[in-house]
């Protein structure tokens, strides 16, 4: 039997219907668990602001990032964001000052870094007047004129942006000494190499030079052996014979005169009486 349409008893039906004092509940468990955690961040940060101002912080980190850092090279953005924090730490430092309180866009560093590049950092020409900055003609000269009214949001806001400095020049100067390392090792390789190879050529000359002199005394022993040189030896001996007389094996008499370069050879035998 079909029972699917066969009317719920009204226990049934208040049992599937969702508790909504139990979801009430649950919701302000959530939200006082984040705003817990955003007093928690406040107070890690060195914040004074209470947790009604979680919510703008939140706005300023997004429009920091990845409104201005994401889309951007780094350095154009870090630059960008410290000219922001400068302007609001110069009001925050000096607050009865006038002259901190206003700037032209037609500054060349505000026009450089906020004003020009508008496809790249409009997010910065934004936080602008978050940070209570808005727009005035005076004399006919375009001012950014501060009113102290956003002094807080001013403080949260430059809160915000040094928060992001502090991060991104720790990761810049992480980047940067990874790419020296990365230097300093391609230069020792480099150097090891060459090293490598000039040790290589001083073996290769000790080597030769060896194997020169080497050849050069077998081919002077292979000289002194030949008759060639054997012949030389000879020619260089005295012919001159010693003044004197003797006998040879044959009995023959020899007697060398000193004026007889050659010698003479008395031939004859000995006496038959001898």
């Amino acid at each position: 039997m079909d029972t699917s349409s066969r009317p719920q008893s009204p226990s049934s039906a208040a049992a599937a219907r969702p508790d909504h004092d139990a979801v009430a509940a649950a919701i302000e468990r959530r939200l006082q668990a984040e705003r817990e955690k955003a007093a928690a961040d406040a107070a890690a940060q060195g914040l004074s602001f209470d947790v009604r101002n979680h919510e703008k912080r939140q706005e300023f980190r997004r429009m920091i990032d990845p409104g201005i850092l994401r889309p951007n090279p780094r350095s154009l953005a870090l630059e960008a964001l410290q000219t922001l924090l400068k302007l609001a730490e110069n009001i925050i430092d000096h607050p009865d000052e006038v002259k901190y309180q206003r700037f032209k866009p037609t500054n060349p560093t505000i026009k450089r870094l906020l004003v020009e590049p508008r496809g790249t950092l409009e997010y910065a020409v934004a936080v602008i007047p978050k940070l209570g900055f808005h727009p005035q003609i005076e004399d006919f000269q375009p001012y950014y004129v501060f009113n102290k009214r956003h002094m807080n949001d001013l403080k949260i806001g430059a809160a915000m942006i040094k928060e992001a400095v502090d991060r991104e020049l720790v990761k810049e100067e992480r980047e940067q000494r990874r790419r020296a390392d990365e230097k300093a090792a391609h230069e020792a390789a480099v150097a090891k190499v060459k090293q490598a190879f000039y040790d290589d050529r001083k073996g290769r000359a000790l080597i030769d030079e060896r194997e020169r002199v080497t050849r050069a005394a077998a081919a002077a022993k292979g000289a002194a052996g030949s008759p060639a040189q054997q012949d030389a030896i000879a020619d260089y001996r005295p012919k001159r014979r010693m003044p004197g007389s003797g006998h040879t094996l044959s009995g023959e008499t020899i007697d060398v005169d000193d004026d007889d370069e050659e010698g003479s050879v008395t031939a004859g035998r000995p006496d038959d009486d001898e």
